[in-house]
């Protein structure tokens, strides 16, 4: 565990200290035996320092009585082990084409070695992490991802076949609940098993929202690297509801990457009659030190929200 060095500090940092501590008491309360899914990835997972802050900013959530659970990507890190074993892959409208060798290394890598250094992290920090995959205890049940593209010069459109990318059919929580009532923090890798038992490559982004919604969440917590939706003047919009964000897609203020990001966030807060929703998603900057910590602690928050539409 490592500790901090307060040789060098005055007499007014440790006031400032306290202060702070005594300010998010209420956020504390707020948030007590709630739970938070984490979605972690982008530069906040590929920088040593923030991936070190992120740990201890998820042991800190455990600490005080929330819940989190972490979801997380690799993009970077499948195309490096790819290119080193010289196994080629394509992507299609940003989504990787996954043949049978490629997912072999997505699940590789995925489920190994970045899973296990954001649990040794945690751990680190003074947690009890536990890496686990949507193939364990049934989590992630998965089917095969169907897109189709339309040809810009015949209006024809055609299916796309990414091989084994998949999204989530079927959420089974049952695994995480018993962590959830235990000091364990689990931390996901999304891979989903088909219902033939084979190995579905999913979006992170898409499975951190749908494991949110199954297990109802106070919230989830996108980490971006972008500071979070932006209006047309590049002005940072703090909070929208459902309708909202839907009408800003429809008028280009909400464009390109950022899309699928607000769908999954969409797809979280919707509520239904199996399912009342996570109460808001929140899209933010993962760049920023302790960015969890200044969301959930703070009333300014760090980035965008999406709230439900009360009824």
């Amino acid at each position: 565990m490592t500790t901090l060095d307060t040789s060098n500090m005055t007499e007014q940092d440790y006031l400032t200290r306290a202060v702070t501590l005594s300010e998010a008491l209420p956020y504390m309360q707020r948030y007590a035996g709630e739970t938070v899914v984490v979605k972690y990835g982008g530069h906040a997972m590929g920088d040593p320092e923030l991936a070190k802050l992120f740990a201890k900013d998820i042991v800190l959530l455990k600490q005080v009585g929330i819940n989190p659970v972490v979801v997380h990507g690799g993009g970077p890190q499948i195309g490096k082990m790819l290119a080193r074993l010289a196994v080629e892959s394509e992507f299609v409208d940003g989504l990787r084409v996954t043949d049978q060798a490629t997912v072999d290394v997505v699940e590789m890598v995925l489920s190994g070695s970045i899973n296990k250094e954001i649990v040794g992290n945690i751990n680190a920090a003074g947690g009890f992490a536990v890496g686990l995959s949507g193939k364990d205890g049934h989590l992630i049940e998965a089917r095969k991802l169907h897109r189709t593209k339309k040809d810009p010069d015949s209006n024809i459109e055609r299916v796309l076949d990414l091989g084994f990318v998949g999204e989530p059919a079927v959420i089974t929580p049952h695994i995480l609940d018993s962590f959830l009532e235990s000091d364990i923090i689990p931390v996901i890798a999304p891979i989903g098993a088909g219902p033939n038992g084979e190995t579905y490559n999913i979006n992170a982004d898409t499975a951190a929202g749908a494991i949110a919604a199954a297990i109802d969440a106070k919230r989830l917590l996108m980490l971006t690297d972008i500071a979070g939706v932006l209006d047309k003047n590049g002005k940072l919009i703090q909070e929208m509801n459902a309708t909202e964000a839907r009408a800003m897609i429809e008028d280009g203020t909400i464009s390109g990457g950022m899309i699928p990001k607000i769908e999954t966030c969409l797809e979280a807060v919707e509520t239904t009659l199996e399912n009342p929703g996570v109460n808001a998603a929140v899209i933010l900057d993962g760049r920023v030190p302790h960015a969890v910590l200044l969301e959930i602690f703070t009333e300014h928050g760090a980035g965008t929200m999406i709230r439900k539409v009360q009824a």
